[in-house]
């Protein structure tokens, strides 16, 4: 949603807001949606988001910077626990606060959790109902109620993530809050994530969509080789790490069929997002206990937990 209205008069003005909110809320969809380009990977498959993404939306004279943070909910594992310090440390450092709740789903769980350490935020913050067109009128009026009992809000909205309906209000109320100043980045960038990075997550979201029944958490996939060739193109060397050797077999497939149908969904989409032609190789490698390990995390933008 990057608008053409960036070049009106008057003084320009910047802001950085977090979205957190349960896992699988939307915020990543959320994200997509106010910045109008895929910067943050999507799938049905809860806690997809791992480090702090910073999406940004171009909003009448206003820069809008966007954390789109990993889904807050009870840690089990070490992984677990450095998401949601994440989560809890990119909040602490935006000037609003927006929380996404799953209409659907409503507050229990999680979200009640969320709510209560929100009481003790000084930031401003809002709420943002998502998924409105599947959730009757009055059930969200309930909803709202509960929520703003529980914490004062500065403004409720309701919203479809995934169509759009109700984002031009809420960029418009972030717009007129945030404070008069320099932006923060280029007027065309909607993103701060390396393309490397970026490259590494679509590919990341392909294995998920694939594999998310047979693969759990444990697969990370970083770039290791990028090369601009003279045609235009770009080379892009990838691999897949997982933790066992039943892994590697269950992402490589029967005759390789799987890791190719994975390569050909992300290049399709690298291509479209860098407008050039992509060769992607993906390698398979297992490397034992990678969860453990501190330089992954710093790799993924996460803070190891000791």
């Amino acid at each position: 949603m990057n608008d053409e209205s960036a070049n009106a008069e008057g003084p320009t003005r910047s802001g950085f807001v977090a979205l957190i909110g349960a896992p699988n809320a939307g915020k990543s969809t959320l994200l997509n949606q106010l910045v109008g380009s895929k910067v943050s990977i999507v799938t049905h498959k809860v806690q997809t988001t791992r480090a702090i993404v910073r999406g940004i939306a171009t909003h009448k004279r206003s820069q809008i910077v966007f954390m789109d943070t990993p889904g807050i909910f009870k840690p089990r594992r070490r992984l677990d626990e450095a998401m949601v310090t994440t989560a809890w440390g990119g909040a602490k450092d935006a000037d609003t606060i927006a929380l996404l709740i799953d209409a659907e789903r409503g507050i229990r769980g999680d979200v009640e959790t969320i709510l209560e350490r929100l009481e003790n935020v000084r930031q401003p913050k809002i709420l943002i109902l998502n998924k409105i067109d599947q959730v009757k009128r009055e059930d969200l009026l309930a909803l709202a109620a509960k929520a703003t009992e529980k914490v004062r809000f500065e403004r409720v909205f309701m919203i479809s993530a995934l169509n759009g309906s109700g984002c031009t209000d809420l960029l418009d109320y972030l717009a007129d809050a945030a404070q008069e100043g320099p932006w923060y980045y280029p007027e065309d960038q909607i993103s701060d994530l390396p393309m490397r990075q970026l490259a590494a997550e679509i590919t990341r979201e392909k294995v998920f969509l694939r594999l998310h029944q047979e693969l759990p958490y444990s697969s990370h996939v970083e770039t290791e080789g990028w090369k601009e060739k003279k045609d235009g193109s770009v080379r892009i060397d990838q691999v897949i790490y997982v933790e066992r050797d039943s892994q590697k077999k269950i992402v490589l497939g029967k005759k390789g069929e799987t890791i190719r149908a994975i390569g050909q969904a992300a290049r399709e989409e690298l291509a479209e997002i860098m407008e050039q032609k992509v060769h992607l190789f993906l390698f398979v490698k297992v490397r034992e206990n990678w969860i453990n390990d501190p330089e992954r995390y710093r790799e993924m933008g996460l803070e190891f937990p000791r």
